[in-house]
């Protein structure tokens, strides 16, 4: 297994495959690796003739400090699961003076107003921490396709625009949420919860598909105070927000129309932030 932690290295390496026009699969990373990430490469590795895996906590687009300190770095193990799925597959784990060039600000973007709901109106600056360092992986692997999980919707909306406004070759694929036995969407930030809590938290996933039902015949305003109290009735649960918002434009909905939906929660367990999103269509 090749891994990289110098970009000019990766694509000198990568250049070969250019050479005879292979498609590059890319899978970008915070690392701390679960099954939702062992999905995303094995789907490039069925599809493309080359996967890249890049790991790198991104500070960029992290507004706590706190948050970032704690994020989880677990390389080894990390390149242990990725043998799982293939030996061929290329690891890049970048310093951030690597990424950053010592300069670790990031750029301003604009997506159209996607980056103002939800998320982005949580965590500002967030979305231009994203923007900038999947720009820089993309401007380094040259992917031809590369797959994101949709339980950072908004996210995955956000890659879409900016490959769109800024004409990279690429093709962003969505890719299902994996989940926990218990309907858990599966993140990195699992494993800072204890036992209990993991059970606490298959509530956000058990009250977001009585959600999906009532869609179908109650209100939008009906369905969002179901939801307010219900969480309301579990004070473990701190909520930071709830919206079903129309898949295209992320904008909160106020009324039904010809359109593809989601429900999106952010909430807080044991100071752990936990998000999770369901198609309700």
């Amino acid at each position: 297994m090749l891994i990289f932690n110098n970009k000019a290295d990766l694509a000198t390496v990568l250049s070969d495959y250019f050479n005879v026009k292979s498609t590059v699969g890319f899978v970008p990373t915070m690392g701390a690796l679960h099954e939702g990430h062992l999905s995303l490469l094995r789907q490039s590795v069925s599809e493309n003739d080359v996967t890249v895996i890049s790991i790198f906590v991104n500070p960029t687009q992290f507004n706590n400090t706190e948050d970032l300190d704690k994020y989880p770095r677990t390389l080894d193990a990390d390149v242990e699961k990725i043998k799982l799925v293939s030996d061929a597959i290329i690891v890049f784990a970048p310093s951030v003076n690597e990424m950053y060039d010592g300069n670790t600000i990031s750029s301003h973007f604009s997506f159209d107003g996607l980056e103002n709901q939800m998320e982005g109106a949580q965590r500002p600056g967030h979305f231009d921490g994203v923007g900038t360092i999947v720009k820089k992986l993309f401007e380094i692997v040259k992917p031809s396709n590369a797959y994101f999980g949709e339980k950072d919707f908004q996210q995955l909306q956000i890659v879409k625009k900016m490959v769109e406004k800024a004409e990279m070759p690429v093709v962003i694929t969505g890719c299902p949420i994996s989940r926990e036995a218990s309907g858990l969407a599966m993140s990195s930030r699992n494993e800072r919860l204890s036992v209990g809590d993991r059970d606490k938290a298959a509530f956000i996933y058990k009250t977001l598909k009585e959600v999906r039902e009532q869609f179908e015949n109650q209100s939008i305003e009906t369905v969002k105070t179901y939801i307010y109290d219900a969480f309301a009735a579990h004070p473990e649960f701190t909520m930071d927000y709830f919206e079903i918002a129309a898949e295209d434009d992320l904008k909160p909905a106020t009324v039904k129309e010809n359109r593809k939906y989601r429900a999106f929660i952010a909430v807080f367990l044991s100071n752990v932030r936990l998000i999770d999103n369901i198609s309700l269509n």
